[in-house]
């Protein structure tokens, strides 16, 4: 933290920072050698979490969550990116649309899950719509009192844990003055129900979090679980959006900075041609640019959450701050890995898992190609005659 943060800011990270040296840090190598956190190990540290006040810190205090907003919440998050998410993830935040619910949606989803009985994922990206939201193509007939919903979505998080799904489908299409557009509504879809098929995915980065496809076929839904209106899914999934976009960036500081803090200590240590290798400049100066970048994309961050306080963020500033933040940790790792030469691509060190976990940063939350035409054409608008 930096020294102009106020003390309660400092005592959260610390809080955090201390919770997740004691009870997480320690089980990294086991979740990266099972790719899984044991149901008996995620369990317990759940109670712990939910013990020492550290789960479900973004929800609100009258349901039981911790009520932190967006500047509190990036604190914490800079704080969970210094461990692998697998077991970051175990103090559950769960996604910030559910403070939408309503009615009997409170005490079926949103109380359980912020008491740790019941667990969410989030599924919005499908096969054919990754960046590009609009373009998904589930759907959800309405059939009575049910809606029927029909289609697939991919690269869904912990959705072997969850309970239920937070779906988005399109129900139908709108004439606007920008033409038809897809009518796109969120559902709350309990797992558990017929014609739901999960199946996990083996990816490169991020072992034990577990990526999955989820089918669905005819599977039906009750209208009252519709989250939000009929029709309003698509301005939930983009608040969300914006919302993930800068906790992404807050992730990577932490990551980033653990990263920087192996390969400083490593400089200092280790000898080459007599003097310890952080003397020569083709060392140091690559540190000096770690700490530049990570002090720049946490003041980004900062300035982000605070702007999504106040209702004032814009899209382009949601993209700025994930594409800035998602490549400076990969330039940090890849330097870090670098300054540690052959035992930093070696199991003895986690260099290489950072490294390989910080790749997927610059694409699960928007890829940085998406991110620079956003903000490219935002740039034009505002100077065009």
């Amino acid at each position: 933290m930096d020294g102009s943060e106020p003390a309660d800011h400092e005592l959260l990270a610390k809080g955090v920072r201390d919770f997740i040296t004691r009870e997480l840090l320690p089980h990294e190598e086991l979740v990266e050698k099972l790719d899984a956190v044991p149901d008996e190990l995620f369990r317990e540290l759940q109670r712990k979490a939910i013990a020492a006040g550290y789960y479900a810190l973004n929800m609100p205090v009258e349901h039981g969550g911790g009520g932190l907003n967006a500047r509190e919440r990036s604190v914490a998050e800079i704080e969970f990116g210094r461990v692998s998410r697998a077991l970051g993830i175990v103090c559950n935040r769960p996604a910030p649309i559910l403070k939408g619910c309503v009615g009997d949606q409170v005490e079926t989803y949103l109380k359980p899950t912020i008491r740790g009985e019941r667990w969410e994922c989030f599924a919005l990206t499908e096969p054919g719509a990754g960046s590009d939201a609009r373009a998904i193509i589930t759907r959800a007939v309405r059939d009575g009192d049910d809606y029927v919903v029909d289609g697939t979505k991919q690269f869904i998080t912990m959705a072997m844990r969850a309970d239920y799904i937070i779906l988005f489908a399109v129900t139908g299409v709108d004439q606007t003055p920008r033409g038809p557009q897809k009518r796109i509504t969120s559902f709350l879809v309990d797992k558990a129900s017929p014609g739901i098929t999960v199946t996990p995915l083996d990816v490169l980065s991020n072992r034990g979090m577990k990526s999955c496809i989820i089918s669905f076929d005819g599977v039906r839904v009750p209208a009252r679980n519709i989250l939000g209106v009929e029709g309003g899914g698509f301005a939930i999934a983009k608040n969300w959006i914006f919302s993930g976009r800068v906790m992404l960036a807050a992730n990577c500081v932490g990551l980033a900075e653990r990263a920087m803090g192996h390969a400083a200590r490593w400089a200092n240590t280790r000898v080459a041609f007599g003097k310890p290798i952080g003397q020569f400049q083709g060392t140091s100066f690559k540190l000096a640019d770690m700490a530049t970048e990570i002090h720049a994309t946490r003041l980004l961050v900062f300035d982000a959450a605070a702007k999504m306080d106040a209702g004032t963020i814009t899209q382009r500033e949601a993209s700025q701050v994930n594409l800035f933040g998602s490549e400076m940790v990969g330039r940090v790792t890849d330097n870090a890995l670098q300054i540690m030469g052959g035992m930093g691509i070696t199991k003895d060190m986690p260099l290489e898992r950072f490294w390989r976990d910080a790749r997927v940063e610059r694409v699960w939350e928007g890829t940085s190609e998406i991110h620079r035409d956003i903000i490219a054409k935002d740039v034009l608008r505002e100077f065009r005659s």
